[in-house]
């Protein structure tokens, strides 16, 4: 299987892409194609909303977009991976999100398998109640198939996060992909 993972977080070395790295191992390690995308440092211009597209593309901005969507359209699976910002995704990714406009139809008939890889310094149990919300609408309206989330409340920093339950769980998400 191949699997996209579009890395949302402007911190290269942060704690999303020290539990990215553990699921990009496990799902090598079961046997998985992994494409890291380190979309937060792309040139992905925001969705004009234009809808020139026809929700079927080409979108009329030339950017980074076009080969972060033929990444996805060759994929098995589309993995999201962000911090928390403010109860949400972290706008780099939410802007590619928003440009998935140009290729709406040929995303939904893909039925691609998904999953949420997301980490927070907060550690309340409401801290991830809008994203994962967010997260659950595009399920169902992309037609993805939720493989899982992991949401990584207080891993605020590398320490934080390295020494979590999370970098385990990340892992063996990752190892369990069928």
């Amino acid at each position: 299987m191949k699997i996209v993972v579009l890395i949302g977080s402007p911190n290269k070395n942060g704690s999303t892409n020290l539990i990215a790295r553990e699921f990009e191992k496990g799902a090598i390690e079961a046997g998985h194609q992994v494409v890291m995308l380190d979309v937060a440092h792309a040139n992905v211009g925001v969705c004009g909303g234009c809808v020139a597209c026809g929700y079927n593309g080409p979108c009329v901005k030339k950017d980074d977009m076009e080969n972060i969507k033929k990444e996805i359209l060759s994929a098995d699976m589309l993995v999201f991976a962000t911090p928390l910002y403010y109860y949400g995704m972290s706008a780099q990714l939410k802007t590619v999100v928003d440009r998935f406009c140009s290729f709406n139809s040929s995303l939904q008939i893909k039925h691609l398998k998904s999953a949420l890889l997301a980490v927070a310094w907060n550690s309340d149990d409401w801290t991830f109640e809008a994203l994962v919300s967010h997260y659950k609408t595009l399920v169902r309206y992309l037609n993805l198939s939720d493989q899982g989330m992991i949401l990584g409340r207080g891993c605020g920093t590398l320490g934080m996060t390295s020494r979590s339950v999370y970098m385990n769980k990340a892992y063996e998400l990752g190892k369990s992909l069928r």
